[in-house]
């Protein structure tokens, strides 16, 4: 009698232990002292490493560059003709020298300076994409990594104690006390918590690598990264989210300026009609006298001559009127895509509130209500298993459920913040705190 209870005592103590182990990582994250790297951190040395980003930049720079080249007109043509010569250059009857500089119809200029104005700033609103999608992208990757710490953590913690059941058992069993069935129960459960070990730590390896080719470092390189959580529930009105997306995301103000470019872009093709023109002036020095024209009451070997051209849109019924009909088209299917650019972003916001709502209340009723139930179903199992009323694999499937309760719960914190980035995203600027 008094080994039988000295062993159910180590039992007792053995699953007392699981049950703390596997408690202590309801919150892993948090267990971590607030050092390292955080999200806003790798945020700002994305930004000034990755080379998309950088690459965004410069394109915006080379758009600013081609604002003004709009307001020059073109390069004037100088031409120098050697006129009558007796053996192609040299000893020529008359040198001439001519400029010719071609000029658009008044306003053209000021609104193709606009065009690229607009396009400038289509850059810059490209560029200011390019840092909110990388902001996006190591956000989710660093809590990623947080979770995947967590998990590894969890679940390290679920073996040890594992190990710990199968001591227990395979003495329970060496005593005739328990069937076979614990002891391979046992040993299955444990093989099974090492094999998903090997998937978190894998996981995790991934995605480090990940978070360092976002951060543009050695796929390898160490990070010291801050592993707190901090849940944060959206506390804005859907209808809130909804009208900031509509102003601050940046895919609709570009298609926007996309469509004010293409009214502009009407306006030129309905300009087509009128005329451009060029001025020219022409200087003629006779080497022969006898080639000089006959200026009445005076002679001289020097002439001088203005001219004017313009085109004349003789052929606008297949050219001008066609371009008119082309812009009118591209206008309205700039006002197309704005249109349903801002549906899609109204339907995105919607979804991915409600989205992550869900997970953020389902994070709650784990951490408040569940995790409390499953440590309060194990405490009454241990008490039924000291009076034998409760089977020894159901007293494991106690703490199993348990140690399922705080990977849920971190499944879903870490849904919920994958959620509200993705909302961010969507709304082309961070949510206030």
């Amino acid at each position: 009698m008094r080994r039988d209870w000295m062993m159910r005592r180590r039992r007792i103590a053995a699953l007392m232990a699981l049950v703390a182990m596997t408690m202590g990582f309801v919150i892993v994250s948090n267990a971590h002292a607030q050092s390292g790297l955080n999200a806003n951190q790798l945020v700002e040395i994305a930004i000034e490493s990755n080379p998309q980003v950088r690459a965004a930049r410069a394109r915006w720079d080379a758009a600013q560059h081609q604002i003004l080249q709009n307001y020059a007109p073109v390069d004037p043509q100088f031409e120098y003709s050697n006129v009558d010569s007796s053996r192609g250059l040299g000893h020529a009857a008359i040198h001439s020298h001519s400029v010719t500089q071609a000029l658009q119809f008044p306003g053209k200029a000021l609104l193709q300076a606009d065009q690229a104005k607009r396009t400038a700033l289509i850059a810059r609103l490209a560029y200011d994409a390019a840092i909110r999608d990388l902001r996006a992208a190591v956000e989710t990757g660093y809590y990623q990594v947080l979770l995947d710490e967590s998990l590894v953590g969890v679940n390290r913690g679920n073996i040890a104690a594992l190990r710990q059941v199968l001591q227990v058992t395979q003495v329970a069993y060496s005593a005739n006390q328990v069937t076979q069935a614990d002891f391979i129960s046992a040993e299955f459960d444990l093989a099974q918590a090492e094999q998903q070990q090997h998937q978190y730590e894998t996981s995790r390896a991934n995605d480090l690598v990940a978070l360092n080719q976002l951060l543009h470092r050695p796929p390898n390189a160490p990070l010291d990264l801050d592993h707190s959580i901090h849940l944060e529930a959206v506390k804005l009105p859907i209808d809130t989210l909804v009208d900031m997306a509509t102003r601050s995301r940046q895919e609709i103000l570009q298609t926007a300026l996309t469509e004010r470019n293409s009214n502009t872009a009407l306006e030129l093709a309905k300009m087509e009609y009128l005329p451009d023109y060029s001025l020219g002036y022409t200087f003629d020095y006779y080497v022969l006298t006898t080639f000089a024209p006959a200026f009445p009451g005076r002679g001289g070997t020097q002439d001088h001559t203005v001219s004017i051209g313009f085109n004349l849109p003789l052929f606008f019924w297949i050219k001008q009127r066609e371009d008119v009909a082309s812009a009118e088209f591209s206008l309205k299917a700039a006002r197309e895509d704005l249109s349903s650019i801002r549906s899609q972003t109204e339907a995105s916001v919607i979804q991915l509130f409600r989205t992550a709502q869900l997970a953020y209340e389902t994070s709650q009723l784990y951490g408040r209500s569940l995790i409390p139930l499953a440590q309060q179903d194990f405490r009454v199992s241990l008490t039924a298993y000291q009076s034998n009323k409760l089977q020894f694999v159901e007293l494991s499937g106690a703490l199993q459920r348990s140690y399922a309760a705080n990977v849920n719960y971190l499944q879903a914190a870490n849904q919920f913040i994958a959620g509200r980035v993705a909302l961010e995203q969507a709304i082309g600027a961070p949510l206030p705190q």
